[in-house]
C-alpha cells in the first residue's frame, strides 16, 4: 500500500500549523478572533497602567535635580517609544499589503495609524509640560522635538491620504508608499541626540548598557510602556473590526455579525 505523499522535506504537522495560522489572514476569520482578544488586552492595559502610575507617582523617589516635575516621564517616555514603534509596525503592515496585495494588511495599517498619532501627540504635549519647568520654555526647535512633530504630520498625512481616496485598495497602496518613505524619520528621532547638539539628554534605558536611573523609576516606566503596548493592541483590534465591517459590508458573511432590524 502506498503511503500518503507529502512535499519533499516538509513536515505535515508544521504545514498544518502554518495553514491554521494563515487562515487568519482573511478578514472573515480574523474579525471574530479580534473581538475575542481585544478585551483581554484591554484589561491587561488597565491593570498595568494602574500599577505603572502607582509606582511612578507614589513609589519612585523624588529626583534630586528636577524635583517632582520629572514624574511626567512615566507618561512622556513610554508615549514617545510607542509613537515610533507603532509607526514601524504600521509601515510593516502597509508594506506587506503593498507587496502581497493582502486586504487585511492594509486594514491593519489603517487601524494602527490613529493610535500612533495619539501617542505622538501625547509625547509632544507631555514633553512641552516637562520642558517648561526644566528648560524654561514650552517649545524649542530641538532636533528631537522637530522630528517628533514631523512624525505626527506623517501619521496625519497617512490618515488624510487614505480618507481622500474612495477606492480602499488604491488608498492602501498610496498610504503604504507614504508610510514606507516616512520610516526614514524613525532613526532620525532616535539618534537625534547623538547626531546634533540638542537639549534632550541621552537615553536612560538602553539594551547595551545598564540603566542610569533608580530601579523603581525603571519599573514604573516599563510598566507604563507595557500598558501602552497592551492598549495599542486592544485599540487596533477594535478599530480593525470597524474597518472590516465598513469594507466588507456587502459580503454575505458579514450578516451574522450585524444586528438586522426586526
Amino acid at each position: 500500500m502506498l503511503n500518503s505523499i507529502h512535499p519533499p522535506g516538509g513536515d505535515p504537522a508544521n504545514a498544518g500549523a502554518r495553514s491554521s495560522w494563515f487562515k487568519y489572514a482573511s478578514p472573515q476569520t480574523f474579525y471574530p478572533l479580534a473581538g475575542s482578544l481585544a478585551p483581554w488586552f484591554a484589561w491587561a492595559a488597565a491593570i498595568l497602567m494602574l500599577g505603572g502610575l502607582y509606582v511612578g507617582f507614589f513609589v519612585a523617589p523624588t529626583d534630586q535635580q528636577q524635583g517632582e516635575s520629572y514624574r511626567i516621564i512615566f507618561i512622556h517616555v513610554p508615549a514617545a517609544w510607542m509613537s515610533m514603534f507603532l509607526y514601524v509596525v504600521m509601515a510593516f503592515w502597509a508594506g506587506i499589503g503593498l507587496a502581497f496585495n493582502t486586504r487585511l494588511s492594509g486594514m491593519m495599517a489603517s487601524a494602527i495609524a490613529p493610535t500612533g498619532a495619539l501617542f505622538t501627540f501625547l509625547a509632544l504635549w507631555t514633553g512641552s509640560l516637562w520642558g517648561k519647568p526644566t528648560w524654561g520654555t514650552w517649545w524649542v526647535w530641538d532636533a528631537r522635538l522637530t522630528s517628533e512633530l514631523i512624525l505626527l504630520f506623517l501619521y496625519f498625512g497617512f490618515i488624510a491620504l487614505q480618507a481622500a481616496i474612495d477606492d480602499p485598495r488604491r488608498a492602501d497602496r498610496a498610504g503604504a508608499v507614504l508610510a514606507l518613505v516616512g520610516v526614514v524619520n524613525i532613526p532620525i528621532i532616535y539618534f537625534s541626540v547623538q547626531w546634533w547638539n540638542t537639549l534632550h539628554q541621552g537615553a536612560s534605558v538602553s539594551l547595551t548598557r545598564a540603566p542610569t536611573m533608580a530601579a523603581t523609576m525603571l519599573t514604573g516606566m516599563l510598566l507604563m510602556a507595557l500598558a501602552f503596548w497592551m492598549y495599542s493592541i486592544a485599540a487596533t483590534l477594535l478599530r480593525v473590526r470597524s474597518v472590516i465591517l465598513e469594507r466588507e459590508r456587502r459580503a454575505d458573511w458579514i450578516g451574522q455579525y450585524v444586528e438586522r432590524p426586526a
